[in-house]
Order: C-alpha cells, then structure tokens, then sequence
C-alpha cells in the first residue's frame, strides 16, 4: 500500500479526485471473460481519456454474474494497466478503487485483502443487503466498523437503492469518523448529500453518480471527486473529452466556460438516455461503447441483449447525438 492505514484519509484528499468511471466487463461470444478485450478498453480510458481513476467490479461489470477468481482477474488487469500508465505525461496516475461488495462477509474480506495484496489504491463496499428489518443504524454501522477494525487499505462506503434502503446523512457520518473511510458514492436524492457534505466533507470525499449534476456539485458544495458512474467513457471519446474538460475548468474557477461545455453535452446525454430500454443497462452501454470504436459484447444472464430494434434504434442516436470521434 502506499500508505499506512492512519494516513488513508490524507492520502484520499490528495490523490483522490476528477472523474472516476465505472468499468463495464467484456465477455467473448462463449460468455468467457475477454482479457484483451478488457486490458484495450483499460488503455483506452487511463490513457486517451486520462480518467482520474477507475472504479473496477462493481454492479456496471456484472460482478454478481462473476466467479470470484473472475472478480480477481478483472481487479489485478486493471491495476496493472494503471501501474503500466504510470504518471500520464504529468497527469498523474490512474487510481483504482476495486468492489469488494457481497453478500457474505467471509468473500468482501478476501476481495479486499487481495485488493490491498496488488496495490490497489482504494476500495468500496456497499451497505449490506438486509432482511426481515435488519436493516438498522447500529447494525449498518457496526457492519462498516468491522470492516475497517480488518483492513488496511482505504474504504469508501456506497449506499444505493438496490440495497434495499436509504442510508441517513447522519449515519454515513458518524461512519466517516472511522479511520481508513475515504469517501462515499451516495446514490440519494440531493437533500441527502447535501447534507451529508455539511457534516462530513472535511472528512471524505462525497460523490454521487449524476453526471448532469456533477458541475453543480463542484459549484455549490465544493466536491473533487466524481465516483462514479459509465458517463466518462460513454459521453466522451478521444477527440470529445467534454466532461473532462469543463471539470477542469470548473476547477479552475472559470464557471461560466463550464457552464457552456456541460450544457453542450445536453443532446449526447439525451440520446444516450432515449435509446436506452427499460431493463437493459449493461446492454445498452455496451452496445453504445462498441459504437464508439470500444469493445463491448454480450451481457451475462440474468441479463437480456438489445433487440435488433433496439440496436437500430441505439445506433440512430448515438449518430444525432453530436459526440465527436474522429
């Protein structure tokens, strides 16, 4: 690790920050993990695009369709295209924040621990799926505190409404109190978020998966970091790096030329959202990757492919979206 565990959250607010990407997983036509097809699509993103950091094995990667020597493999390329990377002509390294999450315990451990063992920077664990009306405030605190009494590394709690419930602003900070707890990917409405950043953004990072609110969200609260969703490398390509460039600039303090690139970029996330069928995430977005000249491929059951229709449909606005690749 590159840093001690008393040092997690120092060492988060330094090099923590920009926009971070969800990954999506390439299957081959047999359903098999595709590693090249993975490491390519790595390169693409840490290298063309200069994400500030990839958020590897989470819900968009179909980690709950994943053996977990999968989950492994897929967390050791992406460090290791990282490492490859190195500092970017300048920009720094890509960070790499591995999904540990589970539903047992025993597995999030093991995932994690081998997440510290390759150098992974971070990791991220969502809240526990409960039952039966488990699902209290001592309990989910106490599921967090265990978790960081094991670890080392540092940890970013993600709360999200597959869970089941909606985590309060006042529990995720006494959470934050802990010490290796770095950040949050907060899936609430922005009343909750809000809040939490008032009582909890000295102490980590707080982030939540709207790109069309990103920009606010540096304006209004204050936030570096962008964690996470498919956005950066869906909206963007090598020749069109909008979201890059106006979070830039909005970090820079011109505001107003932000303003003017983020609205720009309202007929690509139009388009992208229009063609996008009711259940189909995944396969939409890697539908919509391969038009972009990325790999995507099948989707793993109980996923569903797009439909001819919805191909055809998905390919007639990604070309009147207006986002440039050549």
């Amino acid at each position: 690790m590159k840093y001690k565990k008393l040092q997690a959250k120092e060492y988060a607010r330094e090099h923590m920050h920009g926009v971070w990407a969800a990954n999506l997983s390439t299957f081959d036509a047999s359903l098999r993990f595709d590693e090249q097809a993975m490491r390519e699509n790595l390169r693409h993103w840490i290298t063309a695009l200069g994400l500030g950091g990839l958020f590897i094995a989470g819900k968009q990667a179909e980690y709950f369709s994943m053996s977990v020597a999968e989950r492994k493999r897929l967390m050791l390329l992406s460090v290791e295209e990282a490492a490859n990377a190195g500092q970017r002509n300048g920009a720094g390294p890509c960070g790499i924040i591995t999904s540990c999450s589970d539903t047992n315990l025993d597995l999030v451990l093991e995932l994690a621990r081998y997440s510290q063992d390759i150098g992974a920077d971070y990791i991220i664990v969502h809240s526990p799926v409960l039952h039966f009306g488990a699902d209290t405030e001592e309990t989910i605190f106490e599921y967090y505190r265990y978790l960081s009494e094991q670890l080392e590394i540092g940890m970013a709690m993600w709360n999200h409404p597959d869970c089941g419930y909606t985590m309060s602003p006042e529990l995720c900070a006494r959470i934050a109190e802990l010490p290796n707890v770095v950040a949050i990917k907060y899936s609430t409405e922005r009343a909750n978020y809000k809040r939490l950043t008032e009582l909890a953004g000295h102490h980590i990072h707080v982030s939540n998966p709207s790109e069309e609110d990103w920009l606010d969200n540096i304006i209004e609260l204050g936030w570096k970091l962008y964690l996470c969703s498919t956005p950066p490398f869906l909206l963007q390509s090598a020749v069109d790096q909008r979201i890059n460039d106006y979070t830039r600039l909005a970090f820079a303090g011109k505001l107003e030329q932000a303003r003017q690139l983020s609205d720009s970029l309202a007929p690509v996330r139009q388009a992208f959202k229009a063609s996008k069928p009711h259940g189909k995430p995944q396969a939409h977005a890697k539908y919509w990757q391969e038009l972009l000249g990325q790999h995507g491929g099948p989707v793993r059951r109980p996923l569903i492919g797009l439909t001819p229709d919805e191909q055809a449909q998905t390919r007639a606005a990604f070309a009147a979206s207006g986002l440039r690749t050549a």
